[in-house]
């Protein structure tokens, strides 16, 4: 058995042997010109950092090199580290490969911030406590979505596209509750709203827009306020059964889409976006986008119920 003193010994002579050999440039990964990161070998034997092969198979299926198909090893979904070359990095550059990760780590604390550059998805009205089925192609959108999976935050903005703005001045945060991964890459996300929230600033970052955000919440009331609130918000729910009862075959067959009208809470101040049912039912009125984007930007519960209520009103006065 060989002592402790010799080991020591023998694993300097090698680092100092593959020290002699390599350079740091030999362990740089082509499309990023950065020490290797979670190395992985494509099927035509050549090397990358996982998240720089993931970015180039967003655009298409092929080696970024020799351009062989990677169709195959698309569809398999899992990118195995080439283990030896870890060995190897971590054995000759200790000090680089830490530095490397660092890098990664803070890389990843600054995507991580849910106020300052947000990723923001540009597509459609999402609301508070409302499912948001959504179907990723895009590059820019299949990489925003896996840089959300990664850090752990699950969640990205989604704002409406607005004319003379890349998108809406208010959005909703969408968190992640599973991601249908498609064999060529595409995915079928399952979101549901989280708060809203006003943009502050627009930024871009690798294709897709970001912004700084400030949530938004209702403004509390009480004593007389709040009885008079109550009371509308009885009455509102009343007329979004009845609406719900009356409809026509258009309307029923939304509401199989949608699941039935969500039960009435508790306490309507307990949370910062107001009653689900409320945005359930925004979400399913036949109304102009720039319209539910105002009952969505209002901090007044008691404005939402009223509108609400004058078009529920509206809608029921016309025969089914």
């Amino acid at each position: 058995p060989v002592d402790n003193g010799e080991e020591t010994a023998a694993a300097k002579c090698t680092q100092l042997c593959l020290g002699e050999l390599l350079s740091v440039a030999d362990l740089e990964c082509s499309l990023c010109i950065r020490m290797f990161f979670e190395p992985v070998t494509t099927p035509c034997g050549h090397t990358f950092c996982k998240e720089c092969l993931e970015r180039c198979l967003d655009h298409r299926p092929n080696c970024p090199l020799c351009k062989q198909s990677l169709r195959e090893y698309l569809k398999a979904g899992s990118y195995s580290p080439t283990m030896l070359l870890q060995d190897i990095m971590l054995a000759t550059f200790p000090a680089q490969l830490a530095e490397r990760r660092e890098l990664h780590r803070a890389e990843m604390a600054e995507l991580s911030n849910l106020t300052k550059n947000i990723p923001i998805f540009v597509c459609t009205m999402s609301f508070p406590g409302i499912a948001c089925p959504l179907h990723v192609f895009e590059p820019r959108y299949r990489l925003m979505i896996r840089r959300c999976q990664e850090t752990g935050t699950r969640r990205f903005g989604m704002c409406i596209y607005e004319n003379g703005k890349s998108f809406a001045d208010y959005g909703c945060m969408l968190e992640i509750r599973q991601i249908e991964l498609l064999a060529d890459g595409r995915s079928l996300v399952d979101t549901i709203g989280r708060r809203r929230f006003r943009v502050l600033s627009r930024g871009h970052r690798d294709g897709y827009n970001t912004a700084d955000i400030e949530y938004l919440e209702d403004k509390k009331v009480a004593g007389e306020e709040l009885q008079e609130l109550q009371y509308l918000h009885e009455n509102t729910y009343r007329l979004a059964q009845r609406f719900c009862e009356h409809g026509d075959l258009a309307s029923r067959h939304i509401l199989m889409q949608h699941g039935p009208l969500p039960e009435k809470e508790e306490d309507i101040q307990a949370s910062a976006d107001g009653p689900t049912w409320c945005w359930w039912l925004i979400s399913i009125l036949p109304l102009d986008p720039s319209y539910q984007l105002n009952l969505f930007s209002t901090t007044s519960l008691r404005a939402r119920l009223t509108q609400l209520q004058r078009i529920l009103t509206a809608l029921l006065q016309q025969p089914p």
